[in-house]
C-alpha cells in the first residue's frame, strides 16, 4: 500500500529512546510524536523551566566611563561623552521623589458598559422642600429692603424693573457659567489638572452610572487643601479637595462623590444656595441694623449712662414692637436658623443614605471613622497642651449643620453587613 503525499511526519518514539531535548525560547515546537494502534501512551514530556540569569542589584561604576556594553546591545552612536557637574564632598545625591498616590481598590461594575440613565437628573426632596419653605420669611423681608430702597431711588417704574430684576436673578443658580465663576470666586475652586482629571473622571463615572446620572451633568472641580472634604455648589458643581483626590482610595473617593451626588440629586444643593440668595439682603439690612445699633450705644456710653439705658430701653421696645406687629414674619425669622440647621443635618444623613444605597456603604463608614481620629486627634493634642476645645452646647448644638459622627455611622448600620 503507498504512503500518501503530504509533509513529513515525525519519527515515532521506541521504548527506552532518550526524551527529546528541552525546547528553547524562540524555537519552533515540535510537532507530537504519531500514536500507533494498541501502543499505549506515553507520559507527556513538559520542558523544565530554564534558571533565569541574576543580575547584580546595580551595575558598576566606572568613573568618568560610560558602562561596557551588554552581549546584544546595539552600539552606542560616537559621539563625546556627556559631562556632569562634579558633586562636592558628602554632598547627598537627589533622588526624584513620587508623588503619593492613593490605590486604586474601587471595583468598576459599570466600566465600558452601557447603562440606565434616570429620567430626571436632579430633584427636590422633602429637605431641599423644608429649607425653601424655612427661606420664606427672609425672602418677605428682603423683598421689602429691595423694594424699599429701589422704588424712592429709581422711581416706580424703574423701581419695579429693579424688583423683577433681583426675583428673576434666582435663575443665575442653575445657569452654569455663573455657578462656575461663584465656584471660582468665592469657593477657591478650579479646574482640574490634566493628571487629577485621568484619577477623578473614571471614579466619578462609576459612581454616576450606578446611579443612573450622566455625568457630563455636572462639573467636577479641585480645591487645594489638605483636609478630606468634597462640596456641592448650586445646580451642576461637585468640589473635592487635593488631599481626598491624593490621599486616599478610589472607593472612598467615590463615597466621598456619591454623598454630593445625593446632595445634588436630592436638591439641597440649589435650595439651600437659593434661599441664601433670597434672604441675603435682609441678612445686610439685620447686620447694618446691628452695626449701627452698637455705634450708637458706644457713642451714648461715652455722655453718660443714663443715656445709654434710655437708649437700650427705645431699641427693646421697638424690638417688642415688631414682635407684636408682624409676630408671623419676625418669629419665623428668630426660630430659621435653627430650622434651616435641622434641615441641613437631615440633609447629611440623606446623603449618607445615597452613598450607601449605591454600594459605598461601608467606605463611608471608612471616611467617618477617618473624621472622629481627627477629632480625637484634635483634643488629644489641645488636652497635652493644657486647652480644651471649645463644643457647642444648648441652644448653640442646635445651629451646627452636621449631625456628629457617631450618628452618622449609625445611621448607616443598616446598610452594613455586620456579623451576628
Amino acid at each position: 500500500m503507498t504512503q500518501p503525499s503530504g509533509p513529513a511526519s515525525p519519527e515515532p518514539q521506541y521504548p527506552g529512546a532518550a526524551p527529546p531535548p528541552p525546547a528553547y525560547p524562540g524555537a519552533p515546537a515540535p510537532p507530537p510524536p504519531r500514536a500507533y494502534p494498541g501502543a499505549s501512551a506515553p507520559p507527556p514530556q513538559y520542558p523544565q523551566p530554564c534558571p533565569q540569569p541574576q543580575y547584580p542589584a546595580a551595575p558598576p561604576a566606572h568613573p568618568g566611563t560610560a558602562a561596557p556594553p551588554y552581549p546584544g546591545a546595539a552600539a552606542p552612536a560616537p559621539g563625546p561623552a556627556p559631562q556632569y557637574a562634579a558633586q562636592p564632598p558628602g554632598a547627598v545625591p537627589f533622588v526624584p521623589q513620587q508623588p503619593a498616590t492613593a490605590p486604586d481598590d474601587l471595583h468598576y461594575r459599570h466600566q465600558g458598559s452601557r447603562v440606565h440613565v434616570a429620567a430626571h437628573q436632579r430633584g427636590a426632596d422633602a429637605t431641599a422642600i423644608g429649607q425653601l419653605a424655612t427661606q420664606i420669611p427672609g425672602f418677605v423681608v428682603s423683598l421689602a429692603v429691595v423694594s424699599a430702597i429701589a422704588l424712592p431711588l429709581f422711581g416706580t417704574v424703574v423701581g419695579w424693573l429693579v424688583v423683577l430684576a433681583w426675583l428673576a436673578s434666582g435663575a443665575l443658580v442653575f445657569h452654569r457659567p455663573s455657578e462656575l465663576l461663584f465656584a471660582r470666586r468665592v469657593l477657591k475652586l478650579r479646574a482640574p489638572l490634566a493628571e487629577e482629571r485621568a484619577r477623578l473622571e473614571p471614579i466619578w463615572r462609576e459612581v454616576t452610572a450606578r446611579a443612573g446620572i450622566e455625568a457630563d451633568t455636572y462639573a467636577l472641580m479641585v480645591e487645594n487643601s489638605d483636609d478630606l472634604n468634597a462640596v456641592a455648589v448650586a445646580g451642576h458643581v461637585v468640589g473635592v479637595t487635593t488631599y481626598s483626590l491624593n490621599r486616599i482610595p478610589s472607593s472612598n473617593l467615590a463615597a466621598v462623590l456619591a454623598h454630593e451626588l445625593g446632595h445634588h440629586t436630592g436638591g439641597h444643593a440649589w435650595a439651600g444656595l437659593l434661599g441664601y440668595w433670597y434672604s441675603l439682603p435682609g441678612r445686610i439690612a439685620w447686620a447694618l441694623t446691628r452695626g449701627l445699633a452698637r455705634i450708637a450705644l458706644a457713642v451714648a456710653s461715652v455722655f453718660s449712662a443714663a443715656a445709654t439705658g434710655i437708649l437700650i430701653l427705645f431699641m427693646g421696645a421697638f424690638v417688642v414692637m415688631g414682635f407684636l406687629v408682624a409676630w408671623y414674619i419676625t418669629i419665623p425669622l428668630v426660630i430659621a436658623p435653627y430650622l434651616l440647621a435641622y434641615a441641613g443635618r437631615l440633609g447629611e444623613l440623606r446623603a449618607d443614605q445615597q452613598a450607601a444605597a449605591l454600594g459605598f456603604a461601608t467606605e463611608m463608614v471608612q471616611v467617618l471613622h477617618h473624621f472622629q481620629a481627627e477629632e480625637n486627634a484634635a483634643k488629644a493634642y489641645a488636652a497635652a497642651q493644657g486647652k480644651k476645645l471649645k463644643e457647642p452646647g444648648g441652644l448653640a448644638k442646635l445651629l451646627t449643620t452636621h449631625p456628629d459622627n457617631i450618628t452618622r455611622i449609625r445611621a448607616l448600620e443598616p446598610y452594613l453587613q455586620l456579623p451576628r
